[in-house]
């Protein structure tokens, strides 16, 4: 079940806290007005906007607002209770033949599970269900990436944008040198376009997408145990080496962490 991930806002307001924390402590609240601008703002996002209108497709920009809206849930996997599963229904297959289990579907909730489940109750070969549901799996690892693909290229343009707004500014700067009271705007314009394409980048596009990859990554995961287990239940395994079989993907994944731990502390 998706919930409310807060870890992404309070990243947000924690990045935007520091970059305010910054300004008032060396020119107090009344410095903030001086890092408004809206010409620089102007800039980046509709610089931005109109690279990702000409990127994609208006059917994939339909898509951002889900996609947005992704990387501010999270979907807690419990590994273990999905392992306990599919020991159950290894035993009833065995007790009760692969028939029996079409019965009991009706309390699986994950339709991945459910459409594994109905494909060895089939008689399909193990080898065509497993090609079967890997399709599915790198299906919606397209289907991911295309979606976070304007997250990510957002996160490259922004960037560029402000250095282009840093440009526009040197230019107006340069032009307009006989002035004094012009070279302060100017120059505003050209450094805070690049603070706003750079931040917009590095604490609102770019970590989302990686995020985004991180979750598509543990559903993967997840999905490939579903995928040993059907198999598993499908050949008749006995319940206890299904069981340890499935577990080893959990040690592995809890031996990696282990890993990376030691590599930093040894850093």
């Amino acid at each position: 079940m998706k919930k409310f991930d807060l870890l992404t806002p309070i990243g947000l307001v924690l990045g935007v806290s520091v970059l305010l924390l910054a300004v008032f402590s060396n020119s107090g609240p009344s410095g903030l007005i001086f890092f408004i601008q809206i010409s620089s703002i102007l800039i980046v996002a509709g610089g931005v906007f109109a690279a990702i209108v000409i990127t994609f497709s208006f059917a994939e920009l339909k898509a951002v607002p889900k996609v947005v809206r992704e990387a501010f849930r999270t979907e807690d996997h419990d590994l273990q209770e999905l392992i306990e599963t599919f020991v159950e229904l290894s035993g009833k297959a065995r007790r009760e033949g692969l028939l029996a289990l079409e019965a009991g579907l009706d309390d699986v909730d994950d339709p991945f599970i459910k459409k594994g489940v109905l494909l060895a109750v089939d008689g399909i070969e193990p080898d065509v269900i497993k090609d079967i549901m890997m399709a599915e799996v790198v299906a919606m690892e397209e289907r991911h990436r295309k979606g976070r693909a304007i997250i990510e290229k957002a996160g490259e343009y922004a960037p560029a944008w402000g250095m282009i707004g840093t440009l526009v500014g040197l230019v107006l700067m340069l032009q307009n040198l006989n002035d004094p009271s012009s070279l302060g705007p100017s120059m505003a314009v050209a450094l805070l376009t690049t603070l706003y394409g750079t931040v917009l980048a590095n604490l609102v596009f770019l970590p989302m997408a990686t995020k985004l990859v991180n979750k598509t990554d543990e559903e993967v995961f997840v999905k490939q145990i579903i995928i040993e287990g059907v198999i598993g239940v499908q050949s008749g395994q006995n319940p206890k080496i299904l069981e340890e079989k499935l577990s080893a993907f959990i040690l592995k994944t809890k031996q990696k962490e282990e890993d990376l731990g030691d590599e930093y502390d040894q850093a």
